[in-house]
């Protein structure tokens, strides 16, 4: 018999006691849990509640941009990304395959509609993954173009719903409009879409809306457990945003750009439309421009040149001058000055007008018209005074953003400590400002004196309701003239258009009568001083219609268009303007004016009569006349009487007495030949165009059969002349100081 070792005995009752020390922490750890429902502090049916409870997103709609008559800018549509399932494994039935089971042939199907290479198409398809995409190529797929392929019924092709912001009009105020991204949360996978630029970056939020949710319990797979019901919180979808735009007013616009943009390849366009009454922005555009869905061209400029960008607006400048002198009486359209040159002081440089040697003695209704540096210099420092001007500048808003609802809006920057500044202000030059200043003060001349704040935004609606969230009205910012001045500036402003000696005789309309200023800005070099060349300018015109009553007022600025010559900088300018305004004023149906023709008369015999009273006469119609002799009855005339004069025209009218050499200077020779003629001069002409110089002095007494010499040059010549003279005192100058010549032959 074998006996028990008493050392097993001890171990069998230690592992006896361990083993119901275990059992006893174990129910009570049990009965803990089922009386207490938790463990570790944590309650165990809320953790596999959680475990089995489901979370959804339900995205919010992004809100539509649309134009003032509800056409649609932008707006969020069904759009589709193609994938293809790799993986065989996803086959259970063989007649009815999940994967892709013929790649070449499915290859060679996809590329009818993809804008990829059926090789690309079949390397894709042969790679070792459980599914694919195909880049670029299979997003952003349409509804049509996804029922053609699944018509196709290829194995293993499906698609995403997806949705992805679309621009109906393509290029279309791009930088206005801007554009979004779409970027994936992490947390939840939904999609978060960002406005980038324009009124998707303002109005983002407005837009956005909000995303809701959705919760409900599933099994271990994540499918909807029988019997639960879903737990819903509906999205706030985005609200709709109206414009001021019109749809059909901006694609006139675009379509006018892309052919200037096409013909001059000029390195910016800038053009906008808007309405005097109320400040509605009806249109804006600019080169270089993007596509709001591709972003092609977007690395070429960001900003929108119309608010974000200010420079010196050259000769458009001279309407807000002219008005302020109008407002305050001082401008007196028949004064006579000597035009050319002007100097402020002995300490300043020499203001000269943009023929470089002015046209002589004329009124300060000729300097307007020819658009005189010199007269508004004379203006602004004689006439109206320094202070007095600057107030003006700030009535007009030029020294403060417009507050337009766009983003980065930036101000003018308004250089007005030394003389030579505050002169050269009052013609445009030395100070920027940006276009929508522009745009903004000009209200104030085609709305009687009112300077409507400018805005873009109409109205902002909730899709669902249609509840009018808020809703833009006409905001009057300053008055800074009478409702009389700015019918008088339009007046002289139409003169510009229609008079024989005015610049702005490209932008006539026929049926229309048209109000308005060129300009015509030099461009800073990065050393200080201005760049030379005929192409080098800041070409533009800043214009109203009709003149009586306006109701658009169009801005164009062509930056540095190809042209051959100086003198062509308005074509490309013009070309905008006057298609815009004519098919823009049709499509608001305004109807065309008679128009009158050019003023014309049958000259009288004016032989006999007084001298004054032939004068006041032909001054009434228009003409200018030139008086030889100082007698008090006229004895002979040129024209000759029965001949047929246009508006403008110079009369010459001979009266007993001697006669005294006039100033001849920027007179034609076919007027220098009348005079001579008249005078029983004997004339010798040098070249063509227009007289530069006279061999007899101004003022002094004319013999009979002296001899007249006069030397005439082209605009294009004298334009020529100009140029090598401002660059030899470029090179003359150590002070690094810049020119001071609003350089515009046209202008």
């Amino acid at each position: 018999m074998i006996k028990k070792q008493p050392n097993m005995n001890v171990g069998a009752a230690i592992l006896f006691v361990i083993f119901s020390l275990l059992f006893f922490v174990l129910i009570y750890r049990f009965l803990e849990i089922q009386i207490t429902g938790e463990a570790g502090g944590q309650p165990l049916a809320a953790k596999a509640k959680q475990k089995y409870m489901q979370e959804g997103v339900v995205e919010a709609k992004r809100g539509s941009i649309l134009d003032r008559k509800g056409e649609v800018i932008a707006e969020e549509t069904a759009s589709y990304t193609l994938i293809a399932i790799l993986d065989k494994k996803m086959t259970t039935n063989k007649n009815n395959p999940k994967h892709v089971v013929d790649p070449e042939m499915t290859a060679r199907e996809l590329a009818k509609y993809l804008d990829l290479d059926e090789n690309e198409i079949y390397r894709i398809l042969k790679k070792d993954l459980f599914q694919v995409e195909f880049g670029k190529a299979g997003r952003d797929i349409s509804h049509a173009k996804k029922k053609k392929i699944e018509d196709l019924k290829l194995p293993g092709i499906t698609f995403i719903r997806d949705s992805k912001r679309f621009y109906p009009n393509g290029i279309f105020s791009s930088h206005l409009i801007g554009f979004v991204e779409r970027k994936e949360n992490k947390k939840d996978g939904s999609f978060q879409t960002l406005g980038k630029l324009g009124i998707e970056k303002t109005l983002n939020d407005t837009l956005s809306g909000k995303n809701g949710k959705i919760n409900y319990q599933s099994d271990l797979w994540g499918y909807l457990l029988p019997d639960e019901e879903e737990k819903i919180t509906p999205a706030q979808n985005g609200n709709n945003v109206y414009l001021t735009l019109d749809k059909k007013i901006q694609t006139f616009l675009e379509d006018a750009i892309n052919k200037v943009d096409s013909e001059y390849k000029p390195k910016k366009i800038i053009a906008i439309v808007a309405d005097p009454k109320t400040g509605d922005i009806l249109a804006m555009g600019q080169r270089p421009t993007f596509h709001p869905k591709t972003r092609e061209g977007i690395e070429k400029t960001w900003h929108n040149e119309a608010i974000e960008n200010s420079f010196e607006p050259g000769s458009t400048m001279k309407i807000f001058t002219l008005a302020g002198a109008v407002q305050e009486k001082v401008f007196n359209p028949n004064e006579w000055y000597k035009s050319g040159s002007f100097r402020i002081s002995d300490k300043d440089r020499t203001i000269h007008d943009h023929n470089y040697v002015g046209w002589g003695n004329i009124t300060y209704l000729e300097g307007v018209q020819r658009s005189s540096n010199v007269a508004f210099a004379k203006i602004a420092k004689e006439k109206l005074g320094f202070e007095r001007f600057r107030e003006y500048l700030t009535k007009f808003g030029f020294d403060k953003p417009t507050g337009i609802d766009l983003p980065d809006e930036t101000s003018g920057k308004i250089q007005y400590t030394y003389p030579i500044e505050k002169v050269t202000t009052a013609f445009g030059q030395g100070s920027a400002i940006t276009p929508i200043q522009q745009v903004q003060a000009a209200t104030a001349i085609a709305n009687g004196g009112k300077m409507m704040k400018p805005h873009v935004i109409e109205k902002i609606v909730n899709p669902d309701s249609g509840e009018i969230v808020s809703n833009s009205e006409p905001e009057v910012v300053s008055t800074p003239i009478s409702a009389e001045t700015a019918k008088t500036v339009r007046d002289i402003l139409e003169t510009v258009v229609t008079s024989p000696k005015g610049t702005g005789s490209r932008y006539k309309i026929e049926g229309y009568s048209v109000a308005g200023k060129t300009g015509t800005a030099q461009i800073p070099g990065n050393d200080g001083k201005y760049l030379t060349g005929p192409k080098n300018y800041i070409f533009s015109f800043l214009g109203m219609a009709p003149k009586d009553d306006p109701k658009l007022i169009v801005y164009v600025a062509v930056q540095q268009p190809e042209v051959e010559s100086y003198f062509d900088g308005s074509i490309p300018v013009s070309m905008i303007f006057n298609t815009v305004m004519k098919s823009s004023l049709q499509y608001l149906n305004i109807q065309p004016a008679k128009m009158e023709k050019a003023s014309s008369d049958v000259l009288a015999d004016f032989k006999g009569k007084p001298v004054q009273t032939v004068n006041q006469e032909l001054a009434k119609k228009g003409y200018k006349a030139v008086v030889l002799g100082n007698g008090s009855e006229i004895i002979g005339q040129l024209p000759a009487a029965g001949t047929k004069v246009l508006e403008g025209e110079k009369i010459f009218l001979q009266t007993a007495g001697d006669s005294v050499m006039p100033d001849v200077f920027g007179w034609s020779k076919r007027d220098v030949m009348q005079f001579a003629q008249l005078a029983e001069l004997n004339l010798n002409s040098l070249g063509s165009g227009f007289v530069v110089k006279q061999n007899l002095q101004i003022g002094s007494k004319l013999p009979k059969n002296e001899y007249l010499i006069v030397e005439l040059e082209t605009p294009e010549q004298q334009f020529k002349k100009n140029e090598a003279t401002k660059k030899e005192e470029n090179k003359e100058k150590n002070d690094g100081e810049e020119e001071t010549t609003d350089d515009e032959v046209k202008d």
